[in-house]
């Protein structure tokens, strides 16, 4: 998974991705990238608003879910959808960073993919290659 940012996972009834960067932290940044391309296209998506996002969990893998879930979250209760993900602090138990995005505008966000929640069905993270795997319900 060289150059990509990420991959689709074949699944039965859900969507799936693997995402894999130089470091973790830029793994979540691009599964997180990811999960909203499969819900719009992010070449439309313009950065004109931004939120800070602090977790911190018992386990890289617990991070993963809410991180996921905390995004999930925003697009549903407040039509935010997202394109950059800096990640301010990382260490596997607590994430911090700045996503920026905007407000759902349906002139031109078509949603492709209604993404109900991350999952924690064949999660992983892989900290010798740098990489995380999801499951969504959709």
């Amino acid at each position: 998974m060289t150059a990509k940012r990420y991959e689709l996972i074949e699944h039965t009834a859900d969507i799936g991705l693997r995402a894999c960067g130089k470091n973790l932290a830029e793994a979540f940044s691009n599964v997180a990238y990811g999960m909203f391309s499969l819900i719009t296209d992010l070449r439309k998506v313009r950065q004109r608003e931004s939120r800070e996002i602090t977790i911190a969990e018992k386990s890289p893998e617990d991070l993963l879910f809410e991180w996921l879930n905390y995004l999930i979250y925003l697009f549903d209760a407040e039509q935010m959808v997202f394109k950059k993900f800096d990640i301010l602090e990382f260490d596997g138990y607590k994430l911090r960073a700045i996503c920026r995005g905007e407000k759902v505008d349906p002139s031109r966000h078509v949603i492709k993919t209604g993404i109900k929640a991350a999952t924690y069905h064949m999660l992983r993270i892989d900290p010798e290659k740098n990489q995380v795997q999801v499951i969504f319900d959709i």
